[in-house]
């Protein structure tokens, strides 16, 4: 028998400012779409499957988010925006809205429809938008982001309500005010049960539920900076950050805040990232945490001359973490596996894709001996991946659990049921005691950095510059501050130096990774740090209001850029890989051309790739030219992705 054990984490950081709270707080409005498209749904789905349990691993931030805009009046920006009536949009905000309503992903949630499509393929041809327009943008940009289900029928909610968009999305165009107020409504009640839906299976029995710490930080480095694992030619350590007690808070405000939302404390935790080491044992120990889970790859790094992960019979095993006589179960998650569904089966038909990852499964999992009890473990995003598949992924999850359900050879199982057993599910338990033990636990995470020598580490989020600056200023922060914590207001202040330690804000700076919107993420890191200096009523140190990363202007189709300075970078961004040619009459060189590497999707899930042009060092014009190479792509006939002739002005410095 294989015990699959399946963990979906969802996260998102915190996007508003927690000195300020009501309409447009939030800056970005990546939780509430998730929540309309993901979170509610992730659960509902498995549901229809009751033969298959698993885990849901939510971060405080997220939860604590859709509390801000069902019980909290908050909002973020863009529900602002989509609120405003069309006629009495002014300039900006009419920018605005023609500038971000089209963040969905091109194949999946614009192109199916055809007045998303139609309005996409008018601003990126530069035609004018009349009143009518805008109000159809700011209809379908909210409608596209529901799941399939609610766009096409009726949906019941937790209490006996329902829920749906069908009859808007069947209309297609000519909305009202009033339809765009009636798709808002339908999204707050999405949000509303998104934990009762959660609590529902978790009383059943169905799934477990379990958390990250807080704001999602990098445990092993708010214990000590000094100790990170960077192996990246040119990598250094920041100035030392050392406040194990941050990271003690970290945890035991988490799980608070679970046992408020779900009516007990999580058993389990997913440490942000997967990132643990011996020092993070006893912090999760003590706050009864009895099982943690990271990946295959810390692992193979672990113990004396590291363990041999790629075996089954080591890699699918629940282990024992210790120290300092303190201890917890350890689970180490089956990267290839894990990858596969988040990376790699995106573009295949649903049914052969949960077909081909079941045979996977097996053919991994008969690599134990003969007669082993195994576990095997798979954990991944349970939010961005779904952009990226068709129909939002429901197909899917839907081919993928009715495999696992009808295989007699699998059972899925949480992580808390193979530990204790399960007699009415006939699982065996294992408790601590039958665990072998890992030994010298090591610091990494799930992921290699780009760049750096082989092998797990945590040089993601430290040792380049941009992200050594940002931990310079964390710890100047935390210095400064530190007399403050204990005085009036200081639980505000420690709050916001809490929200900066987030692992997001280090892991978009420096260049191993790109989100494609990480001035965004500079602002929000600084953002917090600003609201921590102003809860403590000090003045905000210059050095926070510098940014962090370089603002070179960015051109997407959404939003053109009409002229740029000399000496001036210029990304050229889309959703589709290929190559942009440039021409000119005036520059030398006169052409060239660079192919648009993968920039990721910020926390969208959207994918996006870029090239950066320039600097260019004298004035001129530039002429544009976009090649899709998406294989979804019929650029022949079709052209959906053919970027019409643009020209950018290079101006002269002023």
């Amino acid at each position: 028998m294989i015990h699959l054990a399946l963990v979906w984490h969802q996260h998102q950081p915190l996007y508003r400012d927690l000195g300020v709270s009501g309409p447009g707080s939030l800056r970005l409005p990546w939780v509430r779409l998730h929540a309309v498209r993901d979170y509610f749904s992730m659960a509902r789905i498995v549901a229809q499957h009751p033969a298959v349990h698993l885990t849901i691993n939510f971060s405080p931030s997220v939860l604590a988010q859709i509390e801000d805009y069902v019980e909290g009046g908050c909002t973020d920006v863009a529900w602002e925006l989509s609120r405003v009536p069309a006629e009495r949009l002014d300039l900006r905000q009419a920018g605005a809205v023609l500038g971000s309503f089209f963040d969905a992903d091109w194949h999946n949630q614009i192109f199916p429809h055809p007045r998303y499509r139609e309005l996409f393929e008018q601003r990126r041809d530069g035609r004018r938008f009349s009143t009518q327009d805008l109000r159809d943008l700011q209809v379908w940009f909210n409608l596209a982001w529901f799941g399939k289900e609610v766009r096409e029928g009726a949906v019941a909610l937790p209490g006996g309500a329902t829920t749906s968009v069908a009859p808007l999305a069947r209309k297609g165009a000519g909305y009202t005010t009033s339809d765009l107020e009636e798709v808002l409504a339908e999204q707050l009640k999405v949000m509303r049960a998104v934990i009762p839906e959660h609590r529902r299976l978790a009383v059943r029995g169905q799934i477990e539920i379990s958390a990250s710490p807080l704001y999602h930080p990098i445990l092993p480095l708010l214990i000590d900076t000094d100790r990170a694992t960077i192996d990246r030619p040119g990598a250094t350590h920041p100035p030392r950050f050392a406040h194990p007690e941050d990271a003690e808070a970290q945890v035991a405000r988490a799980i608070a805040a679970h046992a408020r939302w779900f009516g007990a404390p999580p058993r389990g935790a997913w440490p942000a990232e997967g990132a643990v080491s011996e020092d993070t044992v006893p912090l999760f120990a003590r706050h009864g945490i009895r099982w943690i889970a990271s990946d295959q790859g810390v692992l193979a790094r672990s113990g004396k001359w590291g363990y041999e992960a790629q075996r089954a019979d080591v890699r699918n095993r629940v282990y024992r973490a210790e120290k300092d006589g303190a201890a917890v179960s350890i689970l180490f998650r089956d990267t290839e596996l894990s990858d596969d569904i988040g990376f790699r089966l995106q573009a295949r038909d649903p049914s052969e894709a949960a077909r081909a990852w079941v045979g996977k499964l097996k053919e991994r999992a008969a690599e134990a001996s003969p007669g082993a009890d195994r576990i095997v473990t798979v954990v991944l995003d349970g939010e961005n991946a779904w952009g990226a598949y068709g129909d939002d992924g429901r197909p899917f999850l839907h081919e993928l659990y009715g495999a696992l359900q009808a295989d007699p050879e699998i059972r899925t199982v949480t992580p808390s049921e193979f530990i204790d057993g399960r007699a009415d599910r006939m699982i065996d338990g294992h408790p601590a005691p039958s665990q072998p033990r890992v030994f010298e636990l090591f610091t990494g995470s799930w992921i290699d950095e780009a760049g750096s020598a082989p092998g797990v580490d945590l040089g993601t989020w430290i040792g380049e510059p941009e992200e050594n600056r940002a931990w310079t200023l964390l710890g100047q922060a935390r210095q400064d501050l530190a007399g403050d914590l204990g005085a009036p207001g200081g639980e505000a202040v420690y709050l916001a130096l809490l929200a900066a330690e987030g692992s997001d804000w280090f892991w978009w700076l420096g260049d191993d990774q790109d989100s494609g919107h990480d001035a965004d993420f500079d602002d929000l890191f600084r953002l917090h740090l600003a609201s921590a200096y102003r809860a403590a009523g000090r003045m905000v140190p210059p050095s926070v209001e510098i940014p962090l990363v370089p603002r070179d202007p960015v051109w997407t189709f959404a939003a053109p850029v009409g002229e740029i300075a000399v000496d001036v970078g210029l990304i050229v961004r889309t959703h589709c890989p290929g190559v942009v040619r440039w021409t000119s009459g005036t520059l030398q060189p006169p052409t060239g051309e660079a192919v648009l590497t993968p920039a990721g999707g910020a926390m969208a899930g959207m994918h996006r790739y870029q090239a950066r042009l320039g600097p260019f060092a004298q004035p001129g014009e530039l002429v544009l030219r976009f090649e899709c190479r998406h294989p979804g792509c019929d650029c022949g006939d079709d052209a959906r992705c053919r970027l019409p002739e643009a020209r950018v002005k290079i101006r002269p410095r002023t």
